[in-house]
């Protein structure tokens, strides 16, 4: 009669001794910490004020101003467009760019490099770095904010795409190749059909990431809500900034749900 033999349990890991990287690492980690936060300045007597102006605002900014409601909404509506035009610019040239960086679809190793060191470029400048940029080159408006977000979801978008442009299976590259297919057609019939469900997904994501960047944009002059917000605060219009801040939170909310219902229908 033979017995069930039972299964060998493995023990739990255990941490292991850190490497010379490791602590060196740390060491920089808490020092960079230590001197944030002597340079910040924390104390509680300004912690406490800090409070206290905090709750004065808001009791200036309650309950919010409509007087302004039709400009602010035009406003809104003009910061809803930079992020829509923006990332649908955005989102068109990075599919070629991603087609270049990633490793089973990029023509020439040099092509795939510069392309790959380009689009980490785009991604290190922040959007806001951007804005100031075309400010300066296209002047105040709403084609700097657009334009800022074209650079900003290029490389957010392109880097993520080509991430899964190389996850793709090979196998229906692979017989399309065989079967006398052309690199575009095996790019066509392959590649994107497969990664269709991942691209939408990631534009988005984009869509709902330009929205919150478009606000911002418009702090330094690039259009939209951003300049209303600014106006309000520096004239010290603490009820039509709550106002602002509300209509951008809703919207917010709404884009972010509405993307995540399309994502569950296609993913």
């Amino acid at each position: 009669m033979q017995t069930e033999t039972q299964p060998e349990t493995s023990s739990p890991k255990r941490f292991q001794s850190p490497s010379v990287f490791a602590w060196v690492i740390l060491i920089v980690f808490l020092a960079f910490f230590l001197q944030g936060l002597g340079s910040a300045d924390i104390s509680v007597m300004r912690l406490v004020k800090g409070s206290q102006n905090l709750g004065q605002f808001f009791a200036s900014a309650i309950p919010p101003s409509t007087s302004r409601l039709d400009v602010i909404a035009k406003a809104m509506l003009e910061t809803m467009n930079m992020a829509i035009v923006g990332v649908t610019f955005g989102v068109i040239l990075s599919l070629p760019i991603a087609l270049l960086c990633a490793r089973n679809t990029s023509p020439h190793f040099l092509v795939r490099v510069v392309m790959i060191n380009l689009v980490a470029t785009l991604r290190t400048i922040p959007d806001l770095i951007w804005a100031l940029i075309f400010v300066v080159a296209v002047g105040l408006g709403p084609l700097a904010g657009i334009l800022a977000i074209i650079m900003d979801t290029i490389g957010f978008c392109a880097r993520f795409f080509a991430e899964r442009i190389e996850e793709i299976n090979p196998k229906p590259g692979v017989a399309l190749k065989a079967s006398g297919a052309s690199r575009t057609s095996v790019i066509a019939g392959a590649v994107l059909p497969e990664c269709f469900p991942s691209f939408v997904a990631t534009s988005l994501y984009s869509v709902e990431k330009a929205v919150r960047s478009a606000v911002v944009l418009g702090l330094v002059g690039a259009g939209g809500i951003g300049v209303e917000l600014t106006s309000a605060m520096n004239l010290f219009r603490y009820k039509e900034a709550l106002t602002i801040i509300l209509v951008v939170l809703i919207v917010v909310i709404l884009v972010e749900q509405v993307s995540k219902a399309v994502r569950a229908r296609i993913m």
